[in-house]
């Protein structure tokens, strides 16, 4: 009967074999080389390519994820903001038309740039109503704002207590929008004052902006924002 036969392997003889694979290799003449240091040199640049791709794609990659990980929280709130938005969505355009009624009865309250001289004149029929006389009425610099004009008006006025309390109360229950401001009520200093009062105050009353002085404002506002306005 025949014995089977064994296959050996002699380790260390294959590592010697491969050593010498790997000694006196010329650079210069990769081509030439034998066969496995030109697959441990094809290894290594696959090695290489794959690690410097990591570093400059790859890297560049996972930052933008943790940047867009960081964004998740703040999306997800604003998405719930504007779906709860939608889902009223029909009350909101109500109350945008109450807003907007509520605003257009207010500016119906301020006058127009010619209505003014009649507002100063009813302001003063307001005091000589009253019986109250007018030391000091003058109107100050208008100021403009965003969507409207104001425009201060010093006033003196002296008359009795309930008098000048009345001329107040007149002066709140015009149709235009007027607020007295900065009052000081001091005894009138005079020997035939019979007890009469001094009222300093400044009226403020204000008015909407033409079409015209519109314009001027958003030009003025684009001027600023450019980089020419800037640098003015």
């Amino acid at each position: 009967m025949a014995k089977p036969s064994t296959l050996t392997f002699d380790v260390s003889s294959f590592f010697d074999h491969a050593a010498s694979q790997f000694r006196n290799l010329n650079p210069n003449e990769p081509g030439q080389w034998p066969t496995l240091p030109k697959a441990a040199s094809w290894l290594a640049a696959a090695a290489a390519v794959v690690i410097g791709g990591w570093f400059l794609l790859l890297a560049s990659s996972t930052d933008e994820l943790d940047a867009a990980r960081n964004q998740e929280p703040s999306l997800k709130e604003s998405y719930r903001s504007r779906l709860a938005q939608a889902v009223n969505l029909s009350e909101l355009r109500k109350q945008k038309l109450q807003v907007q009624e509520y605003v257009t009865q207010l500016e119906k309250q301020l006058p127009g740039k010619a209505e003014m001289d009649a507002l100063l004149s009813d302001i003063n029929q307001a005091g000589l109503g009253r019986g109250l006389q007018f030391e000091l009425f003058r109107p100050g610099q208008v100021q403009v704002k965003d969507y409207y004009a104001e425009l201060p008006i010093s006033i003196r006025i002296s008359g009795r207590y309930h008098d000048i309390g009345a001329f107040a109360a007149d002066v709140a229950n015009l149709s235009r929008i007027v607020t007295l401001q900065n009052l000081s009520i001091t005894p009138l200093v005079a020997k035939d004052s019979g007890g009469a009062l001094a009222m300093e105050a400044t009226a403020r009353t204000y008015r909407y902006l033409d079409a015209t002085e519109i314009a001027e404002q958003r030009r003025a506002a684009q001027a600023a924002k450019s980089p020419a306005g800037a640098k003015k």
